[in-house]
């Protein structure tokens, strides 16, 4: 059956090569006559029209697209404070910027402050550590006297102890869990080696920031 008599025969496209591509955008630019007064070439290279129209473009031959360009002053008609302003802006591309903590103000504490916060997750951002009790739970807890990370509190659950445990509740305990888990006061057995390893990892740290009563 001929080629020409198919029905996909019209729908056959052919992907131009880059060849092909670049010789169209040359015809492109050769359509273009220099705008130059009173010149006749073929204007093949854009020039920039202005700050005001920076996607607008002049066509001018090679010489007068060299004589534009070292005449051409973008910031034409600008004072010396707005030059420098726009070059402060186009560091960040003209984009808005903020100093640091700028836009971290009260109303973001008191978004946290308005909070349900039965876990005390909020209670330690930015260095509050007020408690704030849920809807029924004023009996059900009470206010810590002093703030407790959440490394603090891990390490005092893995010792057994409550956030108001002193310096010498810490020593105390830590000699207690010692002797029930060292594995010479189980006749050897090493069962229990991982949780004494958690606990001395617990004392090393709350020793550390636990303060005396």
């Amino acid at each position: 059956m001929p080629i020409d008599s198919s029905k996909f025969f019209d729908s056959i496209r052919i992907k131009p090569t880059k060849v092909s591509a670049k010789r169209q955008a040359q015809a492109g630019e050769q359509a273009f006559a220099c705008e130059w007064a009173g010149c006749q070439n073929k204007g093949a290279h854009r020039a920039p029209k202005g700050r005001e129209n920076s996607r607008e473009y002049w066509h001018f031959c090679l010489d007068h697209v060299r004589e534009y360009n070292q005449s051409y002053n973008f910031f034409q008609g600008m004072n010396p404070d707005d030059v420098a302003r726009y070059q402060k802006d186009a560091l960040t591309g003209h984009r808005p910027t903020w100093k640091m903590g700028a836009n971290s103000g009260k109303k973001d504490e008191a978004g946290f402050d308005a909070a349900h916060d039965p876990f005390h997750m909020f209670s330690e951002l930015n260095g509050r550590g007020r408690w704030r009790p849920g809807p029924g739970g004023a009996e059900q807890a009470k206010p810590e006297a002093r703030k407790v990370m959440n490394a603090e509190r891990k390490a005092l659950q893995v010792m057994g102890l409550a956030a108001g445990a002193t310096l010498e509740d810490v020593k105390s305990k830590y000699k207690a869990l010692v002797k029930q888990h060292h594995p010479d006061a189980n006749g050897g057995d090493r069962s229990t080696e991982d949780r004494l390893i958690e606990i001395i990892k617990a004392y090393n740290y709350l020793k550390t920031v636990v303060r005396e009563a």
